[in-house]
C-alpha cells in the first residue's frame, strides 16, 4: 500500500500492473479490496489499477465532523496524480460511481473515460430513501440485522440461493458496521449529482444491474439519459455487481476502454 496525503489525512491506496492508468473507485461501507479483489486480476495485465480506500474505508481515517462529497473525489483524485502521470480511464461502483462521476464533472482533465456502475444521480427517491435509511437504522439498532439485510438486497436470489446457508453466513459477517460505514450511509442519504452530469465531457459508460435491489436500475438508466453521448447496457445481477459477476464486469471494461478515448 502506498499513501498520499489530503487535507492532513493519509489516504491508502494501492497500484498494480502495467499499462494507462485505471482508477476503481469503492462503494460505501466496502473497501478497494472487498470490492475490486476478484476484478482487479483481471485487468492488471492491461492497465496500471489504481485502488484507493477513501475516507472510512480500509486504513484511511474519518476526518472531524461531516463526510462530504468533495472530500471522496480529492482523496481518490490525489491517488491516481501520484500514481501515474497523465489521465485515468475512471470506474466508480455504487458511492463510487457517485465520485467517479463528480470527479469527472469537476476534474475533467484528470479523466479518459469514465464507467458507472450501479450508481444514482438524485436521492430524492422514497423507495432508495426507505431502503437505506432502514440500513443505516439497523447499523445503530442491531449488528445481525443490518448485516442481513444488505446481503439480501446486495445480492440477486439465484446468487443467494447457489452461496447456501455457510456463503450467506460469511458474506454477512462481512458486513461490518464501523463508524465509516455509518458515515458513508450518511452520504448516501444525501449526496445529489444531478447539477454536475451536464459537465461530464469524458466518454461514458453506464452499467445497470437488473436485479438490483439497493438501488434499483432506473437511477442507472437515469444517469445514462443525463450524460450526453453516455453508453448504456446491463448485467443481469443484483447490486454488488463486483462480487456477483467480476468476470462479466472485467470484460465490459476491458472492450470498452480498450477502444480509443474520444
Amino acid at each position: 500500500m502506498s499513501t498520499v496525503s489530503v487535507a492532513g489525512t493519509e489516504v491508502h491506496y494501492r497500484v498494480e500492473g502495467s499499462g494507462p492508468g485505471l482508477l476503481l473507485v469503492h462503494g460505501s461501507t466496502a473497501d478497494s479490496e472487498a470490492n475490486y479483489s476478484a476484478v482487479r486480476p483481471l485487468l492488471t495485465d492491461r492497465f496500471t489499477v489504481i485502488t484507493p480506500d477513501y475516507a472510512g474505508s480500509g486504513r484511511t481515517p474519518l476526518p472531524d465532523g461531516e463526510l462530504t462529497l468533495g472530500l471522496l473525489v480529492a482523496q481518490v483524485a490525489a491517488a491516481a496524480r501520484a500514481a501515474v502521470d497523465g489521465p485515468v480511464d475512471v470506474v466508480g461502483a455504487s458511492l463510487g460511481a457517485v465520485v467517479a462521476a463528480a470527479l469527472a464533472a469537476e476534474q475533467p482533465e484528470l479523466v479518459r473515460r469514465l464507467v458507472l456502475v450501479g450508481g444514482w444521480a438524485r436521492n430524492d427517491d422514497p423507495r432508495q430513501e426507505l431502503a437505506l435509511g432502514l440500513w443505516r437504522r439497523l447499523a445503530d439498532l442491531d449488528i445481525e440485522a443490518y448485516q442481513q439485510f444488505i446481503t439480501l438486497l446486495s445480492l440477486s436470489p439465484d446468487r443467494l440461493t447457489a452461496m447456501g446457508r455457510e456463503g450467506i453466513a460469511a458474506a454477512a459477517k462481512a458486513a461490518d458496521p464501523s463508524e465509516g460505514a455509518k458515515r458513508q450511509i450518511d452520504l448516501d442519504l444525501v449526496v445529489d449529482i444531478r447539477d454536475r452530469l451536464a459537465a461530464i465531457q469524458a466518454p461514458t459508460l453506464v452499467v445497470g444491474a437488473r436485479q438490483d435491489m439497493v438501488i434499483p436500475v432506473a437511477h442507472s438508466r437515469e444517469l445514462h439519459r443525463g450524460i450526453a453521448g453516455s453508453r448504456y447496457t446491463e448485467l443481469d445481477c443484483g447490486h454488488n455487481v463486483p462480487f456477483e459477476q467480476p468476470a462479466e464486469l472485467a470484460a465490459l471494461l476491458r472492450d470498452y476502454l480498450d477502444q480509443p478515448a474520444g
